[in-house]
């Protein structure tokens, strides 16, 4: 069987296409979504890609979780369906509430754009299992409203049931509560982080790694053997 993977698309949405081709470049069948369209048009698995969807208005993501598509994309993750959320797409996971905490303005109060080192901490994910646990990778990150938080009852969670999927490592770029660069739900199925792996797919863009390449191998062997 060939993995279907659908990219969700909103006003303000920059990374669909890179989403898309790091699909492809896989080895999985890309297929866009429309935010305004509750139709999954039969996935497998769906990425919310970055950017500023809506322009950021009200809060980043805000909007968007109320487009017609999320409808769906909630009801299907908490069905099991594997979601990952890039950047905005994981500040649309928050306020969706398919994630918990939420994202707040960087501490220094300026965008940043940057290659970035990560630990990976969970390799048991449906988006993190072609990884090891305790691997570093660097994929690039850009952001203004990436500093993760949460109370400390959440953030105690997290650490317990083995949900902080990466954390930033040597520096951490945005003041995220405990280095927290991405975390997982409790079932595994659904993935949000601030850095960007679609774009460290091929060695020619990017970082000139294929570090971000696990994430969407790793799905589709989720996918394939499931």
């Amino acid at each position: 069987m060939t993995a279907r993977i659908g990219v969700v698309t909103f006003p303000g949405t920059l990374d669909d296409q890179d989403s898309l081709r790091a699909v492809r470049v896989a080895g999985a069948e890309p297929v866009s979504l429309w935010h305004r369209d509750k139709d999954l048009h039969q996935v497998d698995a769906v990425i919310l890609a970055g950017g500023f969807s809506y322009g950021d208005y009200l809060r980043a993501g805000a909007i968007s979780r109320f487009s017609p598509v999320m409808e769906t994309v909630i009801e299907q993750a908490k069905a099991g369906m594997p979601v990952l959320g890039i950047c905005n797409g994981f500040q649309i996971l928050t306020e969706a509430h398919l994630l918990p905490g939420a994202m707040l303005r960087n501490n220094h109060l300026h965008f940043i754009c940057r290659d970035q080192k990560l630990r990976v901490e969970n390799a048991g994910t449906a988006w993190t299992s072609d990884y090891s646990e305790g691997q570093e990778i660097s994929v690039p990150l850009k952001n203004m409203d990436g500093r993760y938080t949460a109370d400390e009852h959440t953030l105690d969670e997290l650490e317990a049931e083995g949900r902080v999927a990466f954390r930033y490592v040597d520096v951490n770029p945005n003041g995220s509560l405990r280095d927290i660069a991405g975390i997982s739900n409790a079932a595994g199925n659904v993935v949000g982080l601030m850095p960007h792996p679609e774009h460290a797919v091929e060695p020619l863009i990017g970082t000139g790694r294929t570090d971000g390449l696990g994430f969407f191998t790793s799905i589709i062997k989720k996918l394939v053997n499931a």
